[in-house]
């Protein structure tokens, strides 16, 4: 099974909670996130929140696939790890009736290597690795594509599939592997897509270590996402209100320099 930690919140943030009003008078709410800059970022949201009479508690998952299981489940309230594309695809796989609140943060998806210095110097038959999931898959394989070492159709974006490299000069062999063990695979393989969550969580910088890396302004902010049923929740407001603060732009930009960037 997946391991899942729980975290409580920061003791300062509880303390702050219990000033803002009499016992009892503050919500909580549980809100899933993936490791690294996705927790921490929460974490930091979590301290404004209690300011404001809400209580964050913030569960951990190790994959990208139980947060929303989890949220559709009712275990969770919202979660906060995943770009509108994924979404839309969980959403039509899995019937999962979720949505979209809030945009967040973009993480910018790098290609990395330990055994080359640049796309071009990728030997005949390389094996690369992508996340295994569909739509990140898809994301991995259009930015090498754009790195000029696959071609694809026109228009596919993160559709794309294996199955629709039309041009592979090198004959690279693509690997899909679960995206949070692709920074522990990279001495296996010539180099690897990791989405920037779980590189900087491997102590990995996309600025200074990746080949290539997507630009900022890139199509996959990610979301703050709840059960369609209650997307109307006040607290959410409240969650929304903590994130969109400027103390969290400010901890974004000083924390992560330019690995993650705010997406309001």
């Amino acid at each position: 099974m997946t391991r899942i930690a729980r975290r409580a919140l920061l003791g300062a943030a509880a303390a702050l909670a219990l000033l803002a009003g009499p016992a009892g008078a503050a919500e909580r709410i549980k809100v899933g996130v993936t490791p690294g800059p996705h927790a921490q970022i929460m974490e930091k949201v979590a301290e404004i929140a209690a300011g404001k009479d809400l209580e964050i508690e913030i569960i951990e998952f190790s994959d990208y696939v139980l947060p929303n299981a989890a949220l559709a489940a009712g275990d969770l309230d919202a979660n906060s790890f995943q770009h509108q594309p994924y979404l839309d695809r969980q959403v039509e796989d899995r019937g999962y009736d979720l949505v979209a609140i809030a945009r967040n943060v973009n993480f910018p998806m790098g290609i990395y290597s330990k055994k080359v210095g640049g796309l071009a110097e990728l030997p005949e038959g390389a094996r690369v690795g992508i996340p295994n999931d569909p739509t990140n898959g898809g994301r991995a394989l259009a930015l090498l594509a754009s790195g000029g070492v696959i071609g694809l159709p026109e228009g596919l974006g993160h559709r794309a599939s294996v199955l629709d490299i039309t041009d592979n000069p090198k004959n690279l062999r693509i690997v899909e592997i679960d995206a949070a063990q692709l920074p522990r695979s990279l001495d296996d393989l010539d180099a690897a897509a990791v989405n920037t969550n779980y590189a900087v969580e491997a102590g990995m910088s996309p600025v200074e270590d990746s080949i290539l890396i997507e630009p900022k302004d890139s199509p996959y902010a990610n979301l703050i996402v709840v059960r369609a049923d209650e997307k109307d929740r006040e607290v959410f407001k409240t969650l929304v209100e903590s994130y969109h603060n400027d103390e969290v732009r400010a901890f974004i930009a000083e924390t992560f320099k330019g690995a993650v960037v705010a997406a309001w």
